[in-house]
């Protein structure tokens, strides 16, 4: 007679490949995605449940598992900030402008220098942009299907990953601006602020990058205008 036989399928032991995830966590100098994590876990491991049960442990501790840019990383606890405020290396602060400009591009990417100019009111600056772009906080989208073809730009997980951001629609809406009083005073009844979006496929109007725009970052055809 005939024995019928089924392949025995191994299912790693949870807490071990938990552990696992926590260390290689703890390890990673940069946050690290479910794919990168399911390739290094014991086979058939339980990624969505491990992290899960790893961001419940951690919710109470002094550093939290959050995801960041759709990958995840431990963190400082939010409310603890700032006893590690005088272990932090102070970086450059960012100018108003480059401030500014970092918000048009955030909001209305993508987005070409003059429209940037348009919406601020004021001339951009070369520079600007390219302490922009040395953050790694923004990049170069393509070339608007318009005269003169300029470059437009959006932004990259790096920004996400700075503000602590999972996703670029995680930026305030109108009335959050207005409740954490980025926006004081009389607000224009027709003022709206843009959902974002930072797919990173082309709209119909932009064509891919040449060759040359890797080694040439900015339209070196544009005026050296000063800004405010």
């Amino acid at each position: 007679m005939d024995v019928e036989t089924s392949e025995v399928v191994h299912v790693p032991d949870h807490g071990e490949a938990l552990r696992i995830a926590e260390a290689l966590l703890f390890a990673s100098a940069e946050p690290l995605s479910v794919e990168e994590l399911t390739g290094r876990l014991p086979e058939g491991a339980d990624v969505e449940r491990i992290l899960e049960d790893l961001s419940s442990i951690y919710a109470s501790r002094g550093v939290n598992l959050v995801r960041v840019a759709g990958r995840w990383a431990f963190r400082t606890a939010s409310d603890l900030s700032f006893v590690l405020a005088r272990d932090v290396v102070e970086q450059r602060k960012l100018s108003r402008a480059a401030m500014e400009t970092l918000a048009i591009i955030a909001y209305h990417q993508p987005v070409t220098r003059a429209e940037i100019e348009e919406i601020r009111g004021v001339a951009t600056s070369k520079g600007t942009l390219d302490t922009l772009l040395e953050t790694g906080w923004i990049r170069l989208r393509g070339r608007r299907r318009a005269p003169g073809r300029p470059v437009t730009y959006g932004t990259t997980p790096g920004f996400l990953n700075h503000f602590g951001l999972d996703a670029i629609d995680d930026l305030p809406g109108l009335e959050e601006l207005k409740g954490a009083g980025f926006l004081e005073g009389r607000v224009p009844s027709d003022l709206s602020v843009p959902v974002p979006s930072d797919d990173n496929a082309l709209r119909p109007d932009e064509d891919p990058l040449d060759q040359d725009d890797l080694f040439i970052p900015l339209d070196m055809d544009e005026s050296e205008a000063g800004e405010e």
